[in-house]
């Protein structure tokens, strides 16, 4: 059994963070100790027995600092068993289909054997920071596209598999 998980995401304005949070409490729930954390500020993966990374999708990449933590700990994580997240798509896409990985996760889940990807829908309202999220919004294109009922069955999957290992 894996005893210590490690839940971690970059995000922009909070919105992959909270699902990384729904994450981590389901992980809690069924009675594992896990961390979660911005994937900025985690030097090393070492002491978790497995790890989960979430990162927002901005224009088809993943958040730099999913991307930069997958890559400083890809060693580790090649190690360990591993699931990652995206969220982003500004409709009810994901909640109506299987989305898969954008081109530079795929990679990476092939270089570490991750255990599963799944995208949810992403969020984004008034106050989001940059340019480019000010344009959606004006064009009305924003809203809140999180399935939590979803995100929770996805972390209890993952907490079987932890828990019956």
């Amino acid at each position: 059994m894996a005893d210590t998980v490690l839940v971690t995401y970059g995000t922009t304005n909070g919105s992959t963070a909270e699902i990384a949070e729904a994450v981590a409490a389901i992980l809690r729930k069924d009675g594992l100790t896990v961390d979660s954390l911005p994937a900025r500020s985690v030097t090393s993966a070492a002491r978790y027995d497995a790890v989960v990374v979430g990162g927002g999708l901005y224009t088809g990449r993943w958040h730099k600092d999913a991307r930069r933590f997958v890559r400083r700990n890809r060693v580790l994580l090649a190690e360990r068993p591993v699931w990652f997240f995206s969220s982003g798509p500004l409709d009810a896409s994901a909640s109506e289909r299987d989305i898969p990985p954008v081109r530079g996760v795929q990679r990476a889940m092939d270089r570490l054997g991750v255990q599963d990807h799944i995208t949810f829908g992403g969020c984004l309202e008034e106050g989001a920071r940059g340019r480019v999220a000010g344009m959606i919004l004006r064009s009305g294109k924003g809203g809140d596209f999180r399935d939590f009922g979803a995100i929770e069955a996805w972390a209890k999957r993952i907490a079987d598999a932890l828990t019956q290992a």
